[in-house]
């Protein structure tokens, strides 16, 4: 472990571990061959590239594609979210201030409110904004000429998003698949060399057999062991340092966590294995339906633990021979808030 301090203390451990090149950027292979072709054609046209759309899981880059993208083209990039432009007017401050052939980044793009989405339509397709003045009979429309420009959107949730507005999405709609675990590992490789720190093999492919396989989750768990390293003065980040992390964090071998565990364990105990309504799972957990609906069933369903059926969540026996064979520490109440 390096006791220099980081050369990046003015930039936030995320950006710092994002990649600058397009040829870093591990993972994601067809949609990497995609946009490549696509932005070197517009730039032997001379323009913009046309508009974009990311979708998939939270945390498997979708935003990092965005900033590469905007390297790539050699233009600036402005970046807002759909919560943030809550009235036409706000989106046209935004638009109407893009230089030609800025990036314009528009993240959680579901949020978006209606009539600002509707505004949002000309100014994609024919590069103008229509803005309404007044009300009634006395009301004017005025229509603004915009540069051209790139609309990059990234959402969670693009069952959401209107048919018209996708549609629109000239350049292509991506979905940004989970990586694999060794892609994961080559992502953790880097993460560490860039953090300065030292790590063996058997840790790195230990920590990205819990991340979910998701790049986010694998450098939040890579930067507590390095936490935790530096505070015990260990030089290097071994198994005995991810286990000790792993199990103060509560994340088992496969990823879960101790919300994860605690939803199977309610199925299996409180409800015979199922199948039971997740709002009962809610309700039984104090928690909020929408929080496992989006974060833990996906992951649980995806390596085979949860099934979704038309009468409610089952657990299967994969996920019965994990718990028994990590069974809830003693302190993990089912009913603990």
């Amino acid at each position: 472990m390096s006791s220099n301090s980081t050369p990046f203390h003015n930039k936030s451990l995320d950006s710092t571990l994002r990649p600058e090149r397009w040829d870093d950027y591990v993972g994601q292979k067809t949609v990497k061959e995609n946009l490549s072709i696509l932005i070197k054609a517009a730039k032997e046209r001379g323009q913009s590239p046309e508009h974009l759309l990311f979708y998939g899981p939270p945390g498997l880059g979708k935003t990092t594609l965005t900033h590469l993208v905007a390297k790539e083209t050699g233009n600036q990039m402005r970046v807002t979210s759909g919560p943030a432009i809550e009235k036409v007017g706000d989106l046209a401050s935004v638009i109407t201030n893009l230089s030609p052939n800025d990036i314009l980044f528009i993240d959680e793009v579901h949020r978006l409110n209606k009539s600002v989405e509707e505004v949002l339509y000309p100014a994609m397709e024919s590069g103008s904004l229509d803005i309404i003045i007044g009300k009634g009979p006395s009301a004017r429309t005025i229509q603004l000429e915009l540069p051209p420009f790139t609309l990059i959107a990234a959402t969670t949730k693009i069952s959401l998003l209107s048919s018209p507005l996708r549609s629109r999405f000239s350049g292509g709609v991506f979905r940004l698949e989970f990586y694999t675990e060794e892609e994961v590992a080559e992502i953790l490789r880097r993460s560490a060399k860039m953090l300065a720190v030292n790590i063996n093999e058997k840790s790195v492919f230990d920590i990205a057999g819990r991340s979910r396989f998701t790049p986010r989750s694998a450098n939040y768990l890579l930067k507590r062991c390095r936490d935790y390293a530096q505070v015990h003065k260990k030089k290097v980040i071994d198994l005995s340092v991810t286990e000790k992390v792993f199990s103060l964090l509560g994340v088992d071998r496969v990823g879960l966590t101790k919300a994860d565990r605690l939803m199977l364990k309610t199925i299996t105990d409180n409800f015979g294995g199922g199948p039971v309504g997740l709002s009962t799972i809610a309700a039984s957990l104090s928690e909020d339906r929408g929080t496992l609906e989006e974060y833990n069933e996906p992951y649980l369903i995806q390596i085979g633990f949860l099934e979704r059926t038309p009468r409610g969540r089952m657990v299967t026996q994969k996920a019965y021979e994990h718990l028994h064979e990590n069974p809830l520490p003693e302190n993990e109440s089912l009913f603990e808030v």
